[in-house]
């Protein structure tokens, strides 16, 4: 059954879907993002989203903008709160992380806009209960390049678990203190057609360390609030990663969206978030479309997410609350496996099953100078040896699954060895 979009969705982004000319940016007294003074026909600059972040910032007690890093070529990092008071619900967007695929990008500071000078009732009552965490640009100076990678070509998505780049440790450090309860990755793609080219795919966390009610979570955002908003907009939505037949839509083919831990989508399962990944088609859908339409219609996709998301926050809060502080808890009891590979659609093989693991890993000194500080940023727990020769990693923390596979050598992505420790 198709969801009832919650009217907070409305509310929350008043502001109409890009279509036709016009010139409410003239004259509204809100500031308007560089790709809305153009309907389309350039993205923003970064000097025209550092004043429009500042001036929502000035206009409202509900916007807090905080510097949270610096990139390698001194861009900032920023990260946008919106709430009307401290709430037990947090959703966090993750913006362009991809510094090629700017329409999420669009969408996210047209949001912060219509979010900080929103007056309706419903508006508020919506933050007063969820606290909105928004990085309007993860990648500034990919984003500048117009590349994929950041300044010295790193996938940024490609190290949620090594913590490598500047921007990645920012990441962890935002899921670490402000543990949200929801992470909206919002990226672009490049379709195939016919097998591989809907409007919007979205996916959520594949990995089998995601905790079970989380994943379900997970997938009810998708298919029963994501999917039916984008429909209903009349944008066609699918699986990221599945090529489908275009005459039956059986999948066919699976081309990406697998379970690997250090991209986002997974490692916010890992962590205890409901994710989804985001993926607006580039192309146009027809040819001849002029550019500053078909950049119009993928931000627009891109929005109709955000309403989905957010009819979600609004109408499934209780369950998020339930499924998210039941997982960050479930590590106390360190039982159950820990997986090193598989996906919720490819079972782990037996090597990569940890059954029975030990209660914790050892590190020498050495190994624990290499790795202190990315097992800080992540929050994992460590007791250090009072003598400075190594330290003990317990598994019984609220992070268990993240532990081996960051010590475990049979972990594909593994920081360090450690050595399994029974005498916890």
């Amino acid at each position: 059954m198709k969801p009832r979009l919650t009217a907070v969705i409305a509310a929350a982004l008043a502001a109409p879907l890009l279509s036709a000319p016009a010139h409410a940016a003239e004259t509204r007294p809100e500031p308007s993002t560089g790709f809305e003074q153009t309907n389309g026909a350039r993205w923003t600059s970064q000097s025209e989203e550092q004043d429009l972040l500042a001036a929502v910032d000035r206009a409202t007690d509900r916007v807090t903008l905080t510097r949270i890093g610096t990139t390698k070529q001194n861009r900032p990092l920023q990260l946008v709160r919106i709430g009307e008071r401290p709430t037990t619900r947090t959703v966090l967007l993750v913006c362009s992380q991809h510094g090629d695929e700017p329409s999420g990008r669009e969408a996210c500071l047209t949001t912060i806009r219509d979010l900080a000078y929103a007056k309706d009732a419903r508006t508020k009552e919506f933050l007063s209960r969820t606290t909105l965490l928004v990085v309007p640009t993860a990648n500034p100076d990919g984003r500048a390049a117009g590349t994929r990678g950041n300044s010295d070509g790193v996938d940024i998505n490609r190290d949620h678990l090594s913590l490598r780049t500047a921007e990645a440790r920012v990441m962890a450090a935002v899921l670490r203190d402000r543990k949200p309860d929801v992470v909206h990755d919002l990226h672009e793609y490049g379709a195939t057609p016919l097998y591989y080219d809907k409007d919007l795919f979205d996916l959520w966390p594949r990995n089998l360390n995601t905790d079970a009610a989380v994943h379900t979570e997970a997938q009810t955002l998708s298919q029963t609030y994501v999917r039916p908003a984008a429909r209903s907009a009349g944008f066609t939505a699918g699986t990221y990663g599945i090529w489908t037949d275009p005459v039956t839509g059986d999948p066919i083919r699976q081309v990406a969206g697998d379970g690997q831990e250090r991209i986002l989508r997974n490692m916010s399962g890992v962590k205890h978030s409901v994710g989804l990944l985001i993926e607006s088609r580039v192309e146009p859908l027809t040819a001849g479309t002029p550019e500053p339409d078909n950049n119009r219609r993928r931000v627009n996709s891109q929005l109709v997410a955000l309403k989905g998301l957010f009819g979600f926050a609004g109408e499934r809060g209780r369950q998020i609350d339930a499924a998210t502080g039941a997982a960050r808890l479930a590590g106390y009891r360190d039982s159950g496996p820990v997986y090193l590979g598989g996906a919720d659609n490819d079972p782990a093989e037996p090597a990569e099953v940890i059954e029975n693991p030990a209660c914790g890993y050892r590190l020498t000194g050495e190994q624990y100078t290499e790795v202190a500080d990315e097992l800080a940023l992540h929050g994992v727990r460590v007791r250090p040896d009072s003598n400075g020769a190594g330290a003990h990693v317990p598994l019984r923390q609220s992070l268990r699954a993240l532990v081996p596979l960051l010590l475990d050598e049979r972990a594909p992505y593994h920081l360090t060895a450690g050595e399994a420790d029974t005498r916890c």
